[in-house]
């Protein structure tokens, strides 16, 4: 089992997701941006795509991105 960090994923209507994640892969921006424990804190906004997670014991799940932001704190 490697690292990992809690993962809110939330639409503006209800949470999607809650739970422990080694990484989280979005479509930011300028490209694609991935998220794993002991990043640096950061904000960004998402473009349209998929959200892909990858969570404790390596199970991947993939969410349809709604337009906004992404943040993470440590």
């Amino acid at each position: 089992m490697g690292i990992s960090v809690h993962c809110d994923i939330v639409s503006a209507e209800k949470q999607v997701y809650s739970g422990l994640v080694e990484l989280v892969v979005a479509v930011g921006e300028l490209g694609d941006l991935g998220v794993a424990p002991g990043h640096a804190p950061l904000m960004t906004s998402l473009k349209p795509g998929p959200v892909r997670i990858v969570k404790q014991g390596g199970e991947e799940e993939v969410f349809l991105r709604f337009r906004r932001l992404l943040r993470s704190t440590t």
